[in-house]
């Protein structure tokens, strides 16, 4: 299959999904929701991939959502994002977790917002050195979503994820490995090499096994899921229809500093 805004590349056993919206460090709209979703699904239905790699094209993995192409509005007129987080973004999220084969997430560049839940989604993380973290969703008045508000403290505690959710502050890849949040970190120029590598290695693994370790780790971390996506998204449609909401896309697309008035 062809698509759009990702593209799909296999390499023997293993499939390689690149989010490919580089201009736009690959945020994502409805059609890179669509498009990557059919990817994930066809990843997990085909026998002969045993690996999956998730990266970025160009300089980022995912700034986030596309806040330029806004959301479908709501009978009241505000963003309805529990539409998109549904209908799109959990079926990725939790299908990528589901998969009985490997996902490595090849994070290349920044990985922001629904982009930091979609690398937390694979089973290993592998990082460039220059590459950051970021739950910036408090600094547009939203709340963290895309599973992320149940991964990040599973994978750094409670102390840390709470800090990474109300500060918003960026977590560059040595602290991310430090902390716990991802698995690896590779020097600029050796990251590709080790992607490959990694990938290669899963790829001709005991797939089996993988699977059904990643069954034993699901049940015990990611049994909640479901429930906590829809909390996600039930919480997230508050944030939406806030006068600090509007004030943050507002600042976002005017380049400017928000004035949150904590309503």
């Amino acid at each position: 299959m062809t698509y759009e805004t990702v593209d799909v590349e296999r390499r023997g056993g293993e499939l390689r999904i690149t989010l490919n919206r580089p201009e736009a460090m690959n945020a994502w709209n409805t059609q890179l929701g669509e498009d990557l979703r059919a990817a994930v699904e066809q990843a997990a239905s085909d026998d002969a991939v045993r690996a999956v790699v998730v990266t970025g094209a160009g300089r980022a993995f995912s700034s986030g959502a596309d806040l330029k192409a806004g959301f479908e509005p709501t009978e009241q007129g505000h963003p309805d994002v529990e539409t998109a987080l549904k209908e799109r973004y959990h079926p990725i999220i939790t299908g990528l977790r589901t998969m009985p084969k490997p996902v490595l997430a090849a994070v290349n560049g920044p990985a922001v917002g629904i982009g930091l839940s979609l690398a937390l989604a694979a089973d290993l993380v592998i990082a460039r050195e220059s590459a950051y973290f970021l739950l910036a969703f408090v600094n547009i008045g939203l709340v963290p979503d895309g599973g992320s508000s149940l991964m990040v403290p599973e994978r750094v505690g409670f102390a840390r994820a709470s800090e990474m959710a109300l500060l918003g502050e960026r977590v560059p890849a040595r602290q991310a490995l430090e902390w716990g949040l991802i698995n690896r970190v590779a020097a600029d120029e050796d990251f590709d090499a080790e992607v490959d590598a990694l990938a290669q290695r899963l790829a001709g693994g005991p797939t089996r096994s993988y699977a059904g370790s990643k069954r034993q780790l699901n049940e015990w971390l990611f049994s909640q899921m479901d429930r906590q996506l829809d909390l996600e998204a039930t919480v997230q449609q508050e944030s939406a229809a806030s006068g600090d909401f509007q004030e943050g896309i507002q600042a976002f697309l005017e380049k400017r500093p928000p004035a949150f008035e904590g309503r």
